[in-house]
């Protein structure tokens, strides 16, 4: 799975700087207080031919991210040989994401490739910030899909 670098957000403090300057894998902990809501999202493309247009699209929206209310950071991430990619997002509450799900260019994004493919996503509260810990969080949540496991030709989990 491919990742790219840690993006903060204007509601980040120093340890979301820190992230970023020493990677999520850093010695940060959960330096920052309060409630954090972290959106993880998932699409499948039906095709191939699809996923330069989403990842271009993705990158584009990525440079609204230092100034979205509410973002304290952000992770875009890909499985090309699956034909996923998808986001791992940290705000200061619902109300954030739910500003950020209407902004004209998530929406555009999401008109034009909602009928391409599937998509999935999951909401997860956590009391601080910790990197490390929400990346490890959003990685199992991602494997969890069979989809995932079909694509690299791993088993199915029976029961």
């Amino acid at each position: 799975m491919l990742r790219s670098r840690w993006c903060p957000g204007p509601a980040g403090d120093s340890l979301g700087e820190r992230a970023a300057t020493h990677g999520p894998d850093g010695d940060t902990r959960a330096g920052r207080g309060g409630p954090l809501v972290v959106s993880v999202t998932d699409f499948t493309s039906d095709a191939y031919r699809d996923l330069p247009g989403i990842a271009r699209r993705g990158l584009a929206l990525r440079r609204h991210w230092p100034q979205l209310d509410g973002a304290v950071g952000m992770w875009l991430w890909a499985a090309p040989l699956a034909r996923r990619c998808g986001s791992v997002s940290v705000w200061t509450g619902r109300r954030a994401l739910a500003a950020f799900i209407r902004l004209p260019e998530h929406v555009a994004i999401m008109d034009e490739y909602r009928e391409r493919g599937t998509i999935r996503s999951v909401v997860l509260e956590y009391d601080g910030l910790d990197p490390a810990r929400l990346r490890r969080d959003a990685q199992a949540w991602l494997m969890s899909d069979d989809r995932f496991r079909v694509a690299r030709g791993t088993p199915r989990r029976r029961g």
